[in-house]
């Protein structure tokens, strides 16, 4: 089915759905790198309109890849629930804005239309959203999920402390958790992401966060950030797994270049849950996605980056996870190629997902090849703070030596708690109290004998 728009006098049509979600999107390299994007600002602004026009029942018709071809595309299909779609279903994506941003959408009515949204439909109303939008709608979905302590729930915001070393040395690693733990981090996850995939390695660092995490009662969880069958590997050694760690994509040619399927998570999920290590629940996955991932594998089927993004999240959304992180910058300017299209894809990612029901983090984070800087990775940072997302990233001075990216340090981290009055995750806040490391009233803090010899 072709959609059409005049602009201008001129009149832009779109063959099938997946030029106009396409040619709307807001620019971006890795769109122009794909060949989809608009070939103008006036063809941009006729998609927009005629996406604006479009019935929402129309993404439950037309599959912007083959439901045949796909097991993404039929894991969103077959899981759609049509009653929970019911209170949108006469609307168009247009329409679905404006009651996006009304009062009716309110935090329990988002939460009671997740499972009624497919990735398409979310992805189409961020792309006719302001920054401004992206921003109020998101603020108001609310997320939580545990496993050692609470996360997402309303006034807080986590951190990954990422404690990473290029040699996984365990002394740097130690030296980059007492870092992170001394100035606040760490409620969210520690996760290290090692150097090297093996099962040796993997073992070595999940035993060494382990002892840490034991010996000083931490209420949080911790993860080394393996492929998926390196965990499943390490759980059938006996090594202490908290979180199944994997990269996902919106396509199942992305997922095969990561070397997964959806019965592979589906089965590390299962060995996770069997350990039963969880104090307060049992989110026991944790994935990353970033725009532009299946554009460099060869497996967009012609969609737009950020609407494959979106459906990246179904696959999330299947396993329940603890954590989701959209490492929005750190694919490289090929995909998004300054600050302000990582400012906006961040804030596109962190929505899409919290309407699907995720608990959304962002790497706010960009390559030394961008153009970007330090301001603004503090705008998105800031921007994402009053969205309400869910957890950012803590690194050492903001620069991670192993992955060799720029990312959010553990100070950028209390600086938005501050300036905003969140607070991290309620049993870690207690817990940071009790060590007489400090709470978010009295950072910067005080240094404490008992962790200073940790490691």
């Amino acid at each position: 089915m072709a959609y059409a728009h005049t602009v201008g006098g001129t009149r832009y049509v779109f063959p099938d759905l997946r030029t106009l979600l396409a040619r709307a999107s807001p620019f971006r390299s890795g769109d122009a790198l794909a060949g989809v994007a608009a070939a103008s600002a006036a063809e941009r602004i006729a998609a927009q309109r005629a996406l604006a026009d479009l019935p929402l029942r129309r993404f439950l018709d037309e599959a912007v890849i083959p439901y045949e071809i796909d097991d993404v595309t039929r894991l969103i299909l077959d899981a759609h629930d049509a009653s929970a779609f019911a209170p949108v279903a006469h609307l168009t994506v247009g329409q679905f804005r404006d009651w996006l941003l009304s009062d009716a959408a309110s935090s329990e009515a988002l939460a009671a239309l997740r499972p009624g949204l497919t990735p398409e439909m979310v992805a189409a109303v961020s792309k006719i959203m302001r920054i401004a939008d992206l921003i109020a709608v998101a603020a108001k979905c609310r997320v939580v999920t545990r496993f050692r302590n609470t996360i997402g729930l309303p006034g807080t915001l986590s951190v990954r402390l990422q404690p990473n070393d290029p040699a996984d040395d365990p002394r740097g690693v130690a030296a980059s958790t007492l870092d992170g733990l001394l100035l606040g981090a760490g409620d969210a996850v520690i996760g290290v992401n090692p150097a090297t995939d093996n099962v040796e390695t993997t073992i070595r660092l999940l035993d060494l966060l382990d002892m840490v995490r034991d010996r000083y009662a931490i209420p949080t969880q911790t993860c080394v950030l393996a492929h998926v069958t390196t965990t499943l590997a390490a759980i059938a050694r006996g090594a202490p797994v908290d979180l199944v760690f994997q990269s996902i994509g919106g396509t199942e040619a992305v997922n095969r270049s990561f070397g997964v399927s959806l019965a592979l998570l589906a089965e590390a999920r299962t060995a996770a849950l069997a350990l039963k290590r969880g104090t307060l629940g049992d989110n026991v996955m944790y994935f990353e996605t970033g725009q532009g991932s299946a554009l460099s594998a060869d497996a967009h089927h012609g969609v737009d980056q950020q609407t494959l993004e979106a459906r990246a999240y179904a696959v999330a959304r299947a396993f329940q996870p603890l954590l989701v992180n959209s490492v929005v910058g750190f694919i490289g300017p090929e995909y998004l190629y300054d600050g302000k299209q990582i400012i906006r894809a961040g804030l596109e990612d962190h929505l899409c997902g919290k309407l699907l029901g995720l608990p959304m983090g962002v790497d706010v984070c960009y390559t030394n090849h961008a153009e970007a800087d330090q301001d603004d990775m503090d705008a998105l940072l800031t921007l994402l703070g009053v969205a309400g997302v869910t957890y950012v990233m803590g690194v050492p001075g903001a620069d991670d030596v192993m992955l060799n990216y720029q990312s959010t340090s553990f100070h950028d981290a209390l600086a938005v708690r501050a300036a905003l009055g969140k607070s991290p995750a309620p049993e870690f806040a207690a817990w940071l109290e009790r060590m007489g490391i400090g709470t978010e009233a009295t950072f910067p803090p005080t240094l404490s004998p008992a962790l200073i010899g940790l490691g």
